[in-house]
C-alpha cells in the first residue's frame, strides 16, 4: 500500500477550456478530507512546444496529471514523459468515450474542446442566463410568464445562486422574494405556465444566515429580519401559502445549491418537461 500523502501537487491538462478536467479533479478531491493540493492548469494545450512547458513543470514539481487531450501524438507525448517520471497519469473522458462509441458502433471525432461546441443548447444556456439576471429578486416582473420555472420563498433561501445553476442547464428561472407586508407580483397566483416552486428553511439556520450577511454589510444592529420569532413566522406564512397553492416545497437547511437545484429539475422532469 502506498504510503500516506497530505500534500500533492495536481496537474490538469486539456486542449479546451479545461472546464471539465478542473471540475471533474475538483469533484473527486472533495473525496478526500485533510489533503492539501497544489493545482497546476494547463488549458488550450494543443502544441507540442504548449505541451511540453506543461511536462517541464510537472517534471519539477512531480504529482498526479489528470489530462483530456484528443490528440493521439500528445497523448502518447504526455503517458511516455509520465511513464519516464513515474508519476500517474489518466485521461478522464477515454473510458466514457471508448464504451459509447462500442455501443453506438462508430468511431468518435477526435475533436478538440468537442464538448463546448458553439451549439444550439450553448445559445438556450446564453438566454437563459440573460432572463436569469433580468428576473433576479422579483424584478421584471411582467414577463415572469415566460419563465421555465420560478422560484419563491423568504430572504436568504438560495433563490439566486440556484437561478444560475438553473440557467447553466439552459432553464429560464426567475425568482420571487416573500417579503412581510409587500404583496406578490400580479397574476403569481393564477399563473399556469411556469413551474413555481417554494423555498423553504429551517428559522433557526435562516437567522444565522441572515445575521452573517448583515455582518458583511456592517449592519448588526437587530431587527425582525434576524429576530427568530419574526423569522418563524415569516417561514409558517411561506408554508401556508405553498400549502394553498398547491405549490412543491423543498427545504434547502441541510441542501447545497447543487442539490437543491437537482431537486427542481426532478419536479420539472415529473410535471412532463423535458430537460435541455
Amino acid at each position: 500500500m502506498s504510503p500516506e500523502r497530505k500534500h500533492f501537487h495536481l496537474h490538469l491538462l486539456s486542449d479546451a477550456t479545461g472546464e471539465t478536467v478542473q471540475s471533474l479533479g475538483r469533484a473527486c478531491l472533495a473525496q478526500f478530507e485533510g489533503v492539501e493540493v497544489d493545482e497546476h492548469f494547463w488549458p488550450l494545450i494543443r502544441s507540442e512546444s504548449a505541451l511540453d512547458k506543461a511536462i517541464d513543470r510537472v517534471a519539477r514539481e512531480p504529482g498526479f496529471v489528470i489530462y483530456t487531450l484528443v490528440d493521439s501524438a500528445l497523448r502518447d507525448k504526455l503517458e511516455a514523459a509520465c511513464g519516464d517520471l513515474g508519476v500517474p497519469c489518466i485521461s478522464v473522458l477515454d473510458p466514457v468515450v471508448m464504451k459509447m462509441a462500442a455501443y453506438l458502433g462508430v468511431r468518435s471525432s477526435g475533436r478538440p474542446g468537442g464538448q463546448h461546441a458553439l451549439d444550439a443548447d450553448y445559445f438556450d444556456r446564453i438566454d437563459a442566463m440573460n432572463y436569469v439576471l433580468t428576473h433576479d429578486d422579483g424584478q421584471a416582473t411582467e414577463t415572469l410568464h415566460q419563465a421555465d420555472i420560478v422560484l419563491i420563498g423568504v430572504s436568504r433561501t438560495s433563490k439566486t445562486p440556484t437561478c444560475i445553476y438553473l440557467a447553466n442547464r439552459g432553464i429560464k428561472a426567475a425568482n420571487v422574494p416573500m417579503v412581510p407586508n409587500c404583496p406578490l407580483p400580479d397574476g403569481l397566483l393564477t399563473m399556469k405556465g411556469p413551474l413555481i416552486v417554494g423555498l423553504t428553511e429551517d428559522p433557526a439556520r435562516l437567522v444565522h444566515v441572515r445575521r452573517n450577511r448583515m455582518r458583511l454589510l456592517a449592519q448588526d444592529q437587530d431587527t425582525d429580519y434576524t429576530d427568530l420569532e419574526s423569522v418563524r413566522e415569516e417561514v409558517v406564512a411561506a408554508r401556508r401559502l405553498f400549502g394553498e397553492q398547491g405549490w412543491p416545497v423543498i427545504d434547502v437547511t441541510r441542501r447545497s445549491i447543487e442539490e437543491t437545484a437537482s431537486a427542481v429539475l426532478q419536479l420539472y422532469s415529473e410535471g412532463g418537461h423535458k430537460l435541455p
